[in-house]
């Protein structure tokens, strides 16, 4: 068994959401986990399950549903993206291996091509150029100047380009602060992740949200062995104080494995959307039950 867990650039459309999952789950074998928007990142996070084979065609459904629904010249949102369907990781579960979620991402990709006629670019271990493998770097302005991995036009004029890839668990984890003002989250972003001389493993990036009216710090643990989640949040709220204010709320993107829950209770019961159906074998063991 496999996951993916593809990011759409739509995060205040319901209805639009919904089309574009429901479409993944027509894919025969496809388990959809579940999926969540946001209004200020405008974005939406789906999470499904299942054989390659069938998480492969999921993901492909998914986007081109996207492609037809979402027009990325008039998104307006505060996270970055370059397309409809902006990032498709594939990530293994269970028995799966990461060499079978770099073969799912590279069939996914040129399917993507083939059906809808949107460019693909492989990052993490899906990559093929090694500049590509940080998600970031794919995403600077005009790319990195080079074509595609897959078409031949650097992106869709509407749909813009997809990022597929394949990777291990990432835990993402949003802290919204107690202040309005984005330049503080994004100091303590700075201070925390590993590109800046933080925390191993850790990407953060400041945020404003203008819905809660307040700033986020929105964090991905790429590696979570390798971090505390403990000491990344006192490192946030200590950075927090000190600069004059400090943690409001927090909030858990998707799924979190079991292990991962287990090194630290506590820090993911803090989210303010927490429940065991977050754990990902639970929310599993409840579909196939």
């Amino acid at each position: 068994m496999i996951e993916c867990v593809p990011n759409f650039s739509e995060g205040r459309d319901a209805g639009v959401v919904k089309s574009i999952v429901d479409a993944i789950g027509s894919a025969p074998g496809v388990l959809v986990l579940g999926w969540e928007m946001d209004r200020d990142h405008n974005r939406s996070v789906a999470t499904f399950a299942g054989s390659p084979e069938a998480v492969v065609e999921g993901a492909i459904r998914g986007v081109g549903r996207a492609a037809e629904l979402i027009d990325i010249r008039s998104h307006e949102g505060v996270h970055p993206r370059v397309g409809a369907a902006d990032v498709i990781p594939f990530v293994p579960l269970t028995d799966g291996t990461i060499e079978q979620c770099i073969e799912a991402a590279r069939a996914a990709g040129q399917e993507i091509w083939n059906r809808f006629r949107v460019p693909v670019y492989f990052y993490e271990a899906a990559a093929k150029i090694e500049g590509r493998k940080r998600l970031e770097r794919v995403r600077r302005p005009g790319f990195d100047g080079l074509p595609p991995d897959v078409g031949d036009i650097a992106a869709h004029s509407a749909a813009g380009a997809a990022v597929v890839g394949a990777r291990r668990f990432l835990i993402a984890f949003n802290i919204n602060l107690a202040t309005r003002d984005v330049t503080i989250a994004r100091a303590i972003a700075r201070k925390i992740r590993e590109s800046s001389g933080g925390f191993p493993s850790v990407k953060a990036i400041g945020l404003p949200l203008a819905s809660r009216d307040c700033a986020q710090v929105s964090i991905n643990f790429v590696r979570f062995a390798k971090t505390s989640f403990n000491d990344v949040w006192a490192a946030v709220v200590a950075e927090a104080a000190q600069l004059g204010t400090s943690v409001a709320s927090s909030q858990l993107i998707g799924f979190v494995p079991r292990r991962a829950y287990e090194q630290a209770p506590a820090f993911f019961e803090r989210a303010e959307n927490f429940n065991e159906s977050r754990v990902l074998e639970t929310r599993i063991a409840e579909l196939l039950t």
